[in-house]
């Protein structure tokens, strides 16, 4: 079951239904499996619960660096720089992202690497450098197709690449 209804045309942000989510939230309780901190970390994000995601996101890289893959270490990485990019910390954000999108791409992890791409143009989007950010979106969509992506991501791609394209023209129009 997806919790994501699709996203918004203006701030890229998830759109939730937060009752929904706060009753996952509830039925995940305390389980410590990697996938569950990890479904938790996100929907503390989505329901704007940023200090107790961001703790849980420290956790959860701890965890997978202990006990997973490195492709469980980077989706998490990955997680918890969103969550930095939510507060406001877009240098520390683009950083992780950095990081995570080139060891992704220098292992093949196609996937992987779309999706630290895709938050890294989110981070750009936020901090207003659009034609930073719809390089990502361009270079997360790419990697989408090469990996087979679902039409849902691609799609979520599209509008991103979209809604930095109309910043971008209202910021040069100002």
């Amino acid at each position: 079951m997806s919790y994501i209804h699709g996203y918004d045309p203006d701030t890229l942000r998830e759109r939730i239904d937060p009752r929904q989510c706060k009753e996952r939230l509830d039925e995940i309780g305390e389980q410590r499996s990697l996938a569950a901190l990890l479904e938790r970390v996100w929907l503390l994000k989505v329901l704007d619960r940023l200090d107790d995601s961001l703790v849980l996101s420290e956790q959860s890289v701890r965890l997978a660096r202990m006990a997973g893959t490195r492709k469980d270490l980077l989706r998490a990485r990955i997680l918890h720089a969103s969550v930095m990019q939510q507060r406001g910390a877009y240098a520390a954000a683009e950083q992780e992202l950095n990081m995570c999108a080139e060891e992704a791409e220098g292992q093949g992890w196609s996937a992987i690497a779309a999706f630290a791409y895709q938050h890294r143009g989110k981070v750009h989007y936020d901090a207003e450098d659009y034609e930073a950010s719809r390089e990502d979106f361009k270079r997360a969509l790419f990697l989408r197709q090469e990996s087979g992506a679902t039409d849902v991501q691609l799609e979520s791609t599209l509008l991103a690449i979209d809604a930095a394209d109309r910043r971008r023209a209202r910021a040069v129009a100002s």
